[in-house]
């Protein structure tokens, strides 16, 4: 029996699925009027619309509507005279003719046009978000999103992982990223957090045998807002036990694939692997952006015995920028400040020409230097070289920025490169007291090649942690985890955690563990940043249907906001002035 999934007991079709098999049905639509034209006194031409699209509804007589009414229209549907075809609508060789327009609810004016073609300004978007949301490429975006999870969600089942929620509701753990507290009423003076991700609570499901969870977790984290963060935000999360890290590789790839094809039609094949270390060396990233191919180059060697001050460093790292030499002298000195900006000494830059290199610093390198630069990565005339002279780790990040300022095509251009990025840091540096800093978190299994060098060279050792990037945007994280207390207590030694600390910050997981914790290793990658990419969005907020500004304001509610006196009594909250 076939039944029409559009109908509702108020219409037959939705506004765009009209076409020419359905001339001489009478059918009813619903949806917003979109726009009015009168043709004379006794004919109107009202377009409705609904979320798949527009139809022309034909009136005779007046019609008492304006754009945002919401309307029902009962018509027959009727191909379009000869002449008034109109290729940019779906629905554009058919009308509704004989038409009944009935007003379910009237509407003021919109405070902007609802369409595509005009530019808003974001606040006013923000303010009025439920009309906004009516939008086409808003429309496309949430619905582009719905697919991404759907299709997320059927990977993952077909892959053997059971779906579990885990609490919002958490105990406070001082690690990672600033949390959202929420105080309890029942114990006053206590507080749960809002979840930064499901970590322990994912592993703790390992420990009670659940071999392989995920879910689409809702986080939280209280840190500023950028074009890729919010503080609410989505991500699949799975983990798995007696799996490795390429157990975990493969997992995520067919469920990223998937939600790939689902959502731009295309497949993109296996995912390249490239350890952080090279990933430094190459790009100056660990998140970093294949779409083009300008990579670093190392001149250490050439330049270890300069007389040229600019270059008397640890590492001289170069970029070649193809058909780079036309940039102008104030455009250079931009990108002299922005490298100065994220730390460097200076930056050094030489045109390719057919006489040799034009530089105010050329004519001090001697042969060898002067054609170690000319010659950076096949480098041609017309070609611009960035030098850039510091120690090893900061003149590999300056250029990667560089790199991506300069070559880097928007979200919206360019096919998708996926890459995982494997053997991150164990730990990055130490902290005001001296102590050692995971890079991670503090149940990131080290490399097992590196365990010798927990006590004697810990910023040596590498761990089993590991990112998928794409197109430059780090989509997510994930490790092997640690399931051995021997090498768990060495880890929090590295750390300076006490056995008291560890067992107060994390002893209900540490006490899990004791009972029998399988080898296990999981995941979790936003779904907002990859729908993002998706849909060609540069900023999360276009594919988030309530998001918040960059302040972290909720324009349309007006969040955050104060709350009542006896509210505040019953939490046992005393609001102190600021400065006090």
């Amino acid at each position: 029996m076939f039944i029409n999934r559009e109908a509702t007991s108020m219409r037959d079709f939705l506004c765009a699925s009209l076409r020419e098999d359905h001339v001489g049905q009478r059918v009813a639509v619903c949806g917003w009027v979109a726009k009015r034209r009168e043709h004379g006194e006794h004919l109107a031409f009202v377009d409705v619309r609904d979320h798949t699209g527009i139809i022309q509804a034909v009136v005779e007589g007046s019609v008492d509507v304006r754009s945002e009414f919401v309307v029902r229209v009962t018509g027959t549907v009727t191909r379009r005279p000869e002449g008034t075809l109109n290729d940019k609508l779906a629905t554009g060789q058919v009308e509704l003719t004989d038409c009944v327009v009935e007003v379910l609810s009237a509407a003021e004016p919109p405070p902007f046009q609802l369409d595509d073609r005009v530019e808003i300004d974001e606040q006013v978007r923000l303010r009025y978000r439920y009309l906004d949301l009516r939008r086409e490429h808003m429309q496309r975006n949430l619905r582009l999103r719905a697919v991404v999870n759907a299709a997320l969600r059927r990977a993952m089942d077909a892959q053997g992982f059971c779906e579990v929620e885990t609490p919002l509701l958490w105990a406070p753990t001082p690690e990672g990223s600033r949390e959202f507290v929420v105080p309890s009423r029942l114990q006053p003076g206590e507080f749960y957090v809002l979840p930064q991700s499901p970590q322990i609570a994912k592993q703790l499901l390992m420990v009670g045998g659940f071999d392989r969870y995920y879910q689409i977790a809702r986080c939280m984290r209280d840190e500023d807002l950028r074009a890729d963060r919010q503080f609410e935000f989505s991500q699949l999360d799975m983990e798995a036990s007696f799996a490795d890290q390429d157990d975990i590789f493969a997992f995520v790839s067919v469920a990223v694939l998937d939600a790939a094809e689902a959502a731009t039609g295309i497949r993109p094949g296996a995912i390249p692997r490239i350890t952080w270390a090279d990933s430094l060396d190459r790009y100056g990233t660990d998140k970093p952006d294949l779409r083009f191919a300008m990579v670093l180059h190392d001149l250490s060697d050439v330049f270890a015995a300069t007389e040229v001050k600019a270059f008397s460093a640890p590492t001289v790292k170069a970029l070649r920028l193809p058909g780079g030499a036309d940039l102008s002298r104030s455009r250079l000195d931009e990108l002299t400040l922005f490298a100065k900006s994220l730390g460097a000494k200076g930056l050094a830059w030489f045109r390719v020409t057919a006489e040799g290199l034009e530089s105010p610093l050329a004519k001090f390198l001697d042969e060898t230097e002067s054609a170690a630069v000319a010659g950076v990565d096949g480098a041609q005339v017309g070609d611009l070289i960035f030098c850039v002279a510091d120690e090893y780790e900061a003149a590999c990040r300056v250029l990667g920025a560089l790199r991506v300022t300069l070559g880097s095509p928007p979200v919206s251009e360019g096919p998708h490169h996926y890459v995982w990025v494997t053997e991150f840091p164990m730990f990055e540096g130490v902290d005001d007291e001296g102590h050692l800093q995971a890079a991670h978190h503090p149940f990131t299994m080290p490399h097992p090649d590196d365990l010798d060098l927990i006590e004697t060279n810990p910023l040596k050792v590498r761990s089993r942690a590991y990112d998928l990037v794409l197109n430059g945007w780090e989509l997510g994280s994930g490790s092997v985890r640690i399931h051995r207390a021997d090498i768990q207590s060495r880890i929090f030694s590295a750390l300076g955690i006490s056995d008291e600390e560890a067992e107060s910050r994390f002893g209900f997981l540490l006490g899990a563990f004791k009972y029998g914790a399988p080898p296990h290793a999981g995941f979790a990658f936003g779904i907002d940043r990859l729908t993002a990419i998706f849909a060609g969005e540069e900023n999360i907020r276009e594919v988030i249907a309530y998001p918040k500004t960059q302040s972290g304001a909720d324009l349309m509610t007006g969040a955050p906001k104060g709350v009542t006196d006896k509210v505040l009594r019953e939490l046992r909250i005393k609001i102190v002035a600021k400065g006090s």
